[in-house]
């Protein structure tokens, strides 16, 4: 059940993604900087059309790869996950909620990226400086998921001796 919220909160980054990535491909000027020297000089560009494929496909590429595991835990493709994660096993649920809330995470800081990058090219709008504290979020939720897959690991591996006892 708690499988749904991961979905919902994969959704909404999704949303997410797709709002504020068209909202900054639309506030870009023709070449976009991607990196600004102490004097205030381009060093690092791209075209907006070049960064906005690229981004798509960084976003696409990085939600199929991330969701293809839930998908077959969830479809139960083969012999071996229906065996590890049968249907309405607690863990096969924790296991799915932390993928789909990963994926988020993923979608989540790939937006945050992507208004680091019109910060850079809107200085009127938005400073740099205030992207700070999700530079620092950013590690803590991905290493906060990653202990939690390490517990999910660890309570499954655990109930399958129990069960082989």
């Amino acid at each position: 059940m708690y499988y749904r919220f991961g979905k919902v909160f994969h959704f909404l980054s999704v949303v997410l993604f797709i709002f504020s990535f068209l909202y900054i491909y639309s506030a870009l000027s023709e070449w976009v900087a991607l990196e600004i020297s102490e004097d205030g000089e381009v060093v690092k560009r791209m075209s907006k059309n070049t960064f906005f494929y690229t981004g798509l496909l960084v976003f696409i590429v990085l939600n199929v790869l991330l969701l293809t595991p839930a998908k077959l835990i969830e479809h139960q493709s083969t012999k071996n996950l229906k065996r590890l994660f049968p249907i309405g096993d607690e863990f096969r649920d924790y296991m799915l909620t932390w993928i789909y809330s990963f994926v988020g995470i993923v979608n989540f800081s790939l937006s945050i990226m992507g208004l680091f990058v019109h910060s850079i090219n809107n200085q009127n709008e938005i400073g740099t400086g205030s992207f700070a504290f999700f530079f620092y979020l950013i590690p803590i939720f991905f290493v906060v998921w990653i202990i939690g897959l390490f517990w999910i690991l660890l309570k499954k591996f655990t109930a399958v001796q129990n069960n082989n006892k």
